[in-house]
């Protein structure tokens, strides 16, 4: 028995720092990727626009606990950091997730239909750890999409509308330093959010080798779960859902902050997460890759 013979194989290792920076760098090249960030990031602008336009000709709102996106809308015109709230409540119940669905959705089916997916594999990467690398470039893209869309809106209220101390929706006021932090963890509990819409989008692009059949499936996935999400007739099963404590960031502008819902959300999303993401990892280990 020769030396190489006898030698035991070295196990290949699941992560790769290498294989995932290039992955992020490949997919933030892409003109489809930029394209949606672009879209991201005009919505708050043109959201501040408008209220700028029709600034004086509404009332208040109640600020209620429900009422988040119309509670954040009345107190623009006040204070231009809310600008960034009213914005990620807007994009979160489909711009958001709709890009990450997109992206999700192609992560391997697009490389299966594009001939890529079998050199990938013949490469020192294994399916295990692309699986994982394209999972971690997906969150990835959920905290960029985040963080472009909060920016954005930032610019856009600081241009637009007066900054300074931060009236939360409990009443209480606190200085624009702290109201930009909490501002930051709301756009942290958003992208966590989107963990739920990766993963299962992930899931769907093993299923299938076209890329378009996938991002479609993962859309109307989204866009169906939200419709039973409104139907009363169903509330002993919204609650398991996953986008139904999406908007629970709103609790995060309180004093004190009411972490019941927002707990409620990270745990739904990471069991998601832990589905799908096994689902994903059972189909993708036993496929037969051709292309």
């Amino acid at each position: 028995m020769s030396r190489a013979e006898a030698a035991p194989r070295t196990p290949r290792p699941l992560w790769s720092p290498g294989l995932l920076r290039n992955e992020i760098a490949v997919t933030f090249r892409r003109w489809r990727t930029l394209a949606l960030l672009a879209v991201l990031a005009c919505v708050p602008v043109l959201v501040g626009v408008a209220v700028r336009l029709d600034s004086g000709g509404g009332k208040a709102g109640d600020g209620g606990g429900g009422d988040a996106g119309p509670a954040f809308l009345s107190q623009v015109t006040h204070n231009g950091l809310f600008l960034v709230l009213t914005s990620l409540a807007v994009t979160l119940p489909f711009f958001l997730p709709m890009a990450v669905g997109v992206l999700a959705g192609d992560a391997i089916a697009g490389e299966a239909h594009g001939g890529t997916l079998r050199y990938l594999l013949v490469a020192p990467a294994g399916r295990t750890r692309l699986l994982l690398v394209k999972f971690a470039t997906i969150l990835t893209f959920c905290l960029v999409a985040t963080v472009v869309v909060a920016l954005s809106a930032l610019a856009a209220g600081a241009l637009l509308f007066p900054l300074g101390e931060v009236t939360l929706l409990s009443g209480t006021s606190v200085s624009f330093g702290e109201g930009l932090l909490r501002a930051l963890a709301v756009a942290g509990a958003v992208a966590l959010s989107l963990v739920g819409v990766a993963a299962i989008g992930l899931f769907v692009s093993t299923l299938t080798g076209s890329g378009i059949a996938a991002m479609a499936t993962t859309v109307g996935l989204l866009i169906t779960v939200q419709i039973l999400d409104t139907i009363p007739q169903l509330q002993a099963v919204q609650p398991y859902l996953f986008p139904h404590y999406w908007l629970s960031f709103a609790d995060l502008l309180r004093d004190p902050v009411y972490w019941d819902d927002v707990q409620k959300n990270l745990g739904l999303q990471a069991l998601y997460s832990l589905v799908f993401g096994s689902a994903a990892w059972a189909r993708f280990a036993g496929r037969d890759i051709t292309a």
